[in-house]
């Protein structure tokens, strides 16, 4: 079946996602804010060159806009790769221009999708939409040029999780034709976003690495950034995210981080052999600035806050996160607070469990 499917944003995933559709043969409309670089991806013809294993494949859109409706008209599926940074702002540009029947995909979301949902709410608009989201991005990808982007891998297991859960149906359906064969329901929206891999993943790889970090003009943190003593506190930092996901009823599989590294076992959202493609690629050995990149203003400030809030909602201990949360805090000279994205953030503030697994279901009243 072909979609017709709007991708928002001009980063890295974004780009994998508008390439790899195009590929698959849906019509596809790229969204970006960045007025210039819209205008000189036009006058470049509106493709996208995709790199992978097999080659290089030249992806056509249907069209390259800064006009969300444009972008949005008569899209089946909304793909946001955008960070979770922009989805506030993203948000309040969508409410007006959603149309019954869209489905909103975040991958992932740091419970983007309730956020989103909300700035719906609020705007007194009432289309039947479903947002969505999964445990991080379907590509390991980069950019290597203003239109080129390179896939090292694309994910073979996406957990997703959606809102309202009463409109799971509607959504996976759709977001099953996007991504055949590895989409796997794992309830409702609070639980897709308690399988988000990158609050995990890279606040111990950048704050256990900050010292080379900032003394190198390039590190892989992937590479001779993940030792033994990292691995053990990422492992560590997993077990609090899987506590409060089985504290608040969800159950396996919870996807533990371990078997991203493991050589045989569950295979992860990545499969087989992952690590090893990324590592080997070169394309992660970055400049990473701490107080701006998004590992820290999404994965550690906002990530490691959801987690946080979650946990008080479970009542389950998470002291690592909170301790990785106040040092990155300490990192951007800010205050300790945990804040970023809590529960009250996206719009679920002053509600005890079962209000908010009633919202989780049903929606915004």
């Amino acid at each position: 079946m072909t979609l017709r499917i709007a991708v928002l944003g001009g980063g890295n995933g974004s780009f994998a996602a508008a390439g790899d559709m195009a590929l698959a043969g849906h019509e596809v409309r790229l969204w970006r804010r960045d007025a210039a670089a819209v205008a000189a991806h036009k006058a470049a013809g509106g493709t996208i060159a995709v790199k992978d294993a097999k080659g290089t494949h030249e992806a056509r859109l249907a069209l390259v806009t800064t006009d969300m409706a444009e972008a949005l008209r008569g899209a089946q599926l909304i793909l946001c790769p955008a960070p979770a940074t922009a989805q506030a702002d993203i948000a309040e540009l969508l409410a007006p221009c959603l149309e019954d029947g869209q489905v909103v995909f975040l991958p992932p979301g740091t419970l983007g999708t309730v956020l989103m949902a909300h700035r719906l709410h609020r705007s007194g608009r009432r289309p039947a939409v479903a947002f969505a989201e999964t445990g991080t991005l379907p590509w390991l990808a980069r950019k290597r040029g203003p239109h080129e982007v390179a896939v090292t891998v694309r994910a073979v297991r996406l957990p997703v999780g959606v809102f309202p859960l009463d409109r799971a149906e509607m959504a996976l359906q759709v977001i099953g034709e996007a991504f055949p064969g590895v989409v796997e329901p794992c309830g409702d929206a609070l639980s897709g976003a308690l399988m988000n891999a990158g609050a995990i993943i890279h606040p111990p790889l950048i704050v256990m690495n900050a010292g080379p970090l900032e003394h190198f003009e390039k590190w892989d943190i992937h590479n001779e950034g993940t030792v033994p003593a990292i691995r053990r506190t990422t492992d560590a930092l997993d077990a609090e995210r899987m506590a409060v996901r089985e504290a608040l009823g969800y159950g396996p599989p919870h996807f533990p981080l371990a078997h991203h590294y493991a050589k045989s076992g569950e295979e992860w959202m990545y499969g087989r052999a992952s690590h090893d493609r990324l590592t080997e690629s070169g394309d992660w050995r970055e400049r990473i600035i701490l107080t701006q990149h998004r590992y820290m203003m999404e994965d550690l400030r906002l990530g490691l806050s959801l987690i946080i809030s979650a946990a008080a909602l479970a009542g389950v201990e998470v002291p690592l996160a909170k301790g990785f949360s106040a040092i990155g805090a300490a990192i951007r000279g800010e205050a300790p607070d945990h804040a970023g994205r809590t529960l009250a953030d996206v719009g679920l503030g002053g509600l005890d469990r079962e209000g908010i697994g009633q919202v989780l279901r049903h929606g915004f009243a």
